[in-house]
């Protein structure tokens, strides 16, 4: 059973930077492609950007695109979301997903989640 945990996440102020963690366990880490997703209360979890098994290739949702990278490390299981110039509506619970196979933007798509990092961005 693969497990997800992710690390990094707290309070910043808007402008800063801050870089989540998500550790991969279970199963082979290179089999699956990993998505970063976000939710605040009452809404529905978004998606915010996904990389290929191989890191190879990137795909952003527009509201975090050039100022999110994701990447990933597949010798330490672990894909990271560094998030620059943040701003306060960048105020979420940061998920990580996987899934086996290609990318996808779709929530539904993905089998496995951790269980969310707080990050808080102040104005």
């Amino acid at each position: 059973q693969v497990q997800l945990v992710e690390s990094g996440g707290g309070l910043v102020q808007a402008g800063d930077s801050l870089r989540l963690s998500c550790a991969f366990s279970g199963r082979a880490f290179s089999s699956h492609a990993m998505g970063w997703f976000r939710q605040t209360p009452g809404k529905e979890r978004e998606f915010v950007g996904t990389i290929s098994r191989s890191g190879g290739g990137t795909y952003y949702a527009d509201s975090v695109k050039g100022r999110f990278t994701i990447s990933r490390d597949n010798a330490k299981n672990t894909v990271y979301l560094q998030m620059n110039s943040l701003k306060p509506e960048d105020t979420a619970l940061y998920y990580c997903a996987a899934r086996q196979g290609l990318t996808s933007s779709r929530v539904r798509e993905y089998e496995y989640w951790g269980q969310g990092t707080q990050v808080t961005v102040s104005s």
